[in-house]
């Protein structure tokens, strides 16, 4: 199932990578309080599966969970069990959009070439995720649009909040953030509040 309807309306995707397991709600509020209640959690992460399902307990209808790194289908399979409500990958595994295709399951795929995209919309996907965005000319997406033209895009993968305007204005539709989601030294103090500002502020530059 193409992803197109989810992302068009989440302009940021957090992402949870490698964030502690007594973080996770903490974590997750101040992205929800700063503007930002669409969720990647990385399947190669510690403890990815469990914090999934506590982001799906906790917040309910207040979020959107998904799932990253879901390169396998066995990996597709845990993480759709632990409550994942759609799935992503950092590149096209065949197994894996054949499988998404074949059972209706919402998958934003990787991809990086024209062969990839390619590749993607033979399995009915349309909407992908530009992995690694930030390695690529700004006007790279502009270029795969050219004959390409039904298709969107998710900047994933160099996006900081200094330059996350400029992939809006090169022609993606979301971008997605681990690392630079909020400020390390405020996490690792548990300052939530500097953390809901940090993503706020991102937000309000998408919109300026």
């Amino acid at each position: 199932m193409d992803a197109y309807s989810l992302v068009s309306k989440h302009p940021l995707l957090a992402i949870l990578r490698n964030v502690p397991l007594e973080k996770t709600i903490d974590y997750a509020e101040a992205a929800v309080r700063g503007g930002a209640p669409f969720f990647e959690v990385a399947l190669n992460s510690p403890h990815a599966l469990e914090q999934i399902t506590m982001l799906r307990n906790h917040f309910g209808d207040r979020c959107t969970v998904g799932a990253g790194t879901a390169i396998t289908v066995d990996r597709c399979r845990a993480a759709l069990d632990a409550g994942a409500q759609f799935l992503l990958t950092p590149g096209t595994p065949l197994s894996v959009l054949e499988y998404c295709a074949s059972n209706d399951i919402m998958l934003l795929p990787g991809v990086l070439t024209p062969v990839d995209v390619a590749t993607c919309l033979e399995f009915g996907f349309s909407t992908m995720k530009l992995f690694p965005a930030g390695s690529m000319p700004r006007h790279y997406v502009k270029d795969l649009k050219g004959p390409f033209d039904n298709t969107n895009y998710m900047a994933i993968g160099g996006v900081s909040p200094a330059n996350i305007r400029d992939f809006f204005d090169a022609g993606c539709i979301s971008v997605g953030l681990a690392s630079s989601l909020m400020p390390k030294e405020a996490v690792a103090a548990n300052d939530w509040e500097a953390c809901v500002a940090y993503v706020s502020d991102m937000v309000a530059r998408i919109y300026a």
